[in-house]
Order: structure tokens, then sequence, then C-alpha cells
């Protein structure tokens, strides 16, 4: 089951980067069923992401549907977790909580900064700001319900060769 919704999770993170990467050049194809995709995909991405333009990146002259801190998010996540099912180490739940807490800083202190109005960054470090901790959640995702399914299958198969 977690091995299916590891699965899951990786393909939805690819769909997702996809769609948002997809969704300015379906908008502008002038074809119905594609644009109606596309005002799908805005807005779902306008439930979380505030999609301020001047924040945003745009791809062949229209906006993406996130900007540019959550576009680092979702894309380094779909990374994130297709690495996971290449490079897996079972750390454990202390070393997982360390590495997602240090992956945010960059996010944490670029917002922070920007909210006291130290600095004004623009949207190619808000991406990069975000990378971090995009990767690491996806990857630590992942890798947990993987490591999660492995041992449900170990242990099944330990109850089916005791003996009776």
């Amino acid at each position: 089951m977690q091995r299916t919704l590891a699965w899951s999770l990786t393909a939805a993170g690819l769909l997702w980067a996809g769609a948002i990467v997809a969704a300015p050049y379906a908008l502008q194809s002038g074809n119905p069923a594609l644009v109606g995709v596309a005002a799908l995909v805005y807005q779902g991405a306008g439930l979380i992401c505030h999609q301020r333009p001047e924040r945003s990146f745009h791809f062949g002259g229209a906006q993406l549907p996130v900007c540019g801190r959550c576009a680092g998010l979702y894309f380094s996540g779909a990374l994130g977790a297709v690495a996971a099912w290449f490079v897996s180490r079972g750390d454990g739940p202390r070393r997982t909580r360390l590495a997602i807490a240090v992956a945010a800083i960059p996010t944490a202190v670029t917002v922070s900064l920007e909210f006291f109005g130290f600095i004004h960054p623009g949207n190619a470090l808000r991406a990069v700001s975000a990378l971090p901790l995009g990767a690491t959640a996806g990857w630590v995702f992942v890798r947990s319900l993987r490591a999660e399914g492995d041992l449900d299958r170990r242990l099944a198969s330990d109850v089916r060769n005791q003996p009776s």
C-alpha cells in the first residue's frame, strides 16, 4: 500500500510540475479543452499561492499559475520524490526532522527579510531559496513511504515463514 502511495505521490508531483509549465501555453492555445484544463490548474494553484504577477515567472508571454517561490518548491519537490527512488538512506525520524528544518532555512530567511522590508528579492532568488525545502520534503515523503512499505513486506514475509 505504501509503495503504491509513494509511486502515486511521485507521479502526482511530476504531473503537477508539468502542468505548471504547460498551463501558460495551454491558456494561449485557443483550444477550448486546453484552455479549460489550464483554467483548472490556475484555480487549483490559486488555493495555495497568491499568484501575484510581479512575483511570478512568465513563459510564452503568460504568467505561471504559481509564484517563483512556489514554483521552486513544486519543481524541486518533484525532483526530490524521483531521487528518493534512486537514493534511499534509512535515516531515523530525528535526522529527517533535522534535514527538513535545515532545508527550510533559506526559505525562512528570505521570507523573513522580505516581510520586514530588508530585501526585495527577484523571482529567481525566491525560487532558488525554496529548492532545498522542496527537494528535501519530496525525498523524505517518498523515502518514508517506501521504507514503511518495505518494513510491512518484511513483516508479512516473516509471519508467512514462521512454523505453525
